[in-house]
């Protein structure tokens, strides 16, 4: 079985207009949504990525009316849902293969009152555990029971009620997952540390247009009253925060003039801020960000003087992925920084290939690393390299565009997973990036 791998020239000078593509989390979580009705659900400006295709195709298989109504719009309606194939094999081996897949328990439950999920995949960027959602579930009046040797949840919910939730960690799916349920659910349920990212915000307006009854959007406290059933409604994806953070960074490691097109400004939250800490020069202009050419960009210290520290943190901190952006800018900057991922122990290990590029980094450990600055004073290398997760393939294919000879990537299907045609989308702007079967 042959797959595919970039093969990426360097020495990127990219110039010229480039749009976002819709937000590959909030899809995710509108795609599961419509499952709470029966009535059609048109969305908007749906990304044409891997891990969308295969979430609709999931649900197409428990019964979804699914409709393409242009590149990015589709209808969904799901009025005949066939819960047994949620069982079977099929669907359970198919939904391992994304982690998005989880998110269909709450709406299942809210409307059907059982479900099943196999233990669920996607990145392998750290421990991701479910606990969150089941505690939820649970909290709800759930019970649920996991078969060791099948690997596979199943999940009783005949006696939903409203209650008070206090979340134990502040995850974006948990989070979907149990407003989802709780929409549905008689009485009040109140969650508390709630995450408020963007994309949940999206989601809790888009059930409110159903016919929800949400209060607390935006903060970390919601409260739901349940009701008894949701209409259809047409909702549109944000665009992108993590693409527009990619194209940023993209923009300055490269020495390119670049203005990205309807970044949605008052939902980047401190993205802006993070990449001019970066010593990232940008202008806004209306909705556009525009990035300009930049012969040196240097890192700013904190007021004492010390070194600067980003670390990712649950929103509205500087979301986790972007992380793997901000270092490989950094390599190329005047200054040192010290990044810190706290929230996933893995996604740093792509540093050995930087460094095989000659990058000037530090492990510090699972979670931290330091970026010397090359200051422009040398170039990378191009090499042969892996993605081994989404964000750290677009920034792997980043450090590979600012090379100074040609580099392969292997495994761009995680880069798929998460950016649409990414490598047509970045040719048009004057990059050389070939896609090759190997």
């Amino acid at each position: 079985m042959s797959t595919q791998a970039f093969k990426v020239e360097g020495n990127a000078r990219l110039s010229g207009e480039i749009t976002p593509q819709g937000a590959k989390n909030e899809a995710l979580q509108i795609i599961c949504a419509a499952l709470l009705t029966t009535e059609e659900v048109i969305i908007d400006n749906v990304p044409d990525i891997v891990d969308v295709r295969k979430l609709l195709s999931l649900i197409e298989g428990l019964g979804v009316k699914v409709k393409r109504v242009n590149k990015n719009r589709y209808s969904l309606q799901a009025d005949e849902i066939d819960l047994d194939y949620m069982s079977s094999e099929e669907y359970q081996g198919d939904a391992q293969k994304i982690r998005g897949s989880v998110m269909l328990l709450g709406p299942i439950l809210a409307r059907f009152k059982k479900a099943f999920l196999p233990k669920p995949g996607g990145d392998k960027i750290g421990r991701r555990r479910i606990d969150t959602h089941l505690l939820g579930f649970q909290k709800l009046g759930a019970d649920y029971k996991y078969d060791d040797a099948e690997a596979k949840f199943y999940l009783d919910a005949h006696d939903l009620r409203g209650t008070y939730i206090l979340m134990d960690e502040i995850s974006v799916t948990g989070t979907a997952n149990i407003v989802m349920t709780a929409t549905m659910a008689p009485g009040k349920t109140t969650i508390y540390n709630a995450a408020c990212e963007p994309y949940v915000q999206q989601l809790c307006r888009m059930l409110v247009s159903m016919g929800a009854k949400i209060s607390g959007v935006g903060s970390n406290m919601l409260i739901i009253e349940g009701v008894d059933s949701l209409s259809g409604t047409t909702h549109r994806i944000l665009p992108d925060m993590i693409e527009i953070g990619s194209f940023m960074g993209m923009a300055a490691m490269t020495q390119s003039s670049i203005r990205i097109k309807d970044v949605s400004v008052e939902n980047l939250g401190i993205i802006p801020g993070t990449f001019e800490k970066m010593g990232i020069e940008m202008k806004i202009e209306g909705d556009d960000i525009i990035i300009p050419e930049q012969d040196i960009y240097e890192i700013q210290s904190f007021i004492d003087g010390s070194i600067m520290t980003i670390y990712d943190a649950p929103w509205p901190g500087f979301t986790p992925d972007l992380m793997s952006i901000l270092l490989v800018v950094a390599i190329q900057a005047r200054g040192s920084v010290l990044i810190h991922q706290k929230m996933f122990e893995s996604r740093l290990f792509f540093v050995d290939k930087l460094i095989d590029m000659g990058a000037q980094i530090i492990l510090c450990d699972p979670h931290r690393a330091t970026v010397i600055g090359l200051e422009r004073k040398s170039q990378l290398k191009g090499i042969t390299m892996t993605s081994p997760d989404i964000r750290a393939g677009v920034s792997l294919l980043i450090a590979a565009l600012s090379a100074s000879s040609p580099s392969m990537i292997h495994n761009i299907n995680q880069i798929d997973r998460g950016y649409e045609n990414i490598d047509g989308r970045l040719n048009a702007l004057g990059a050389n990036i070939q896609r090759v079967e190997i």
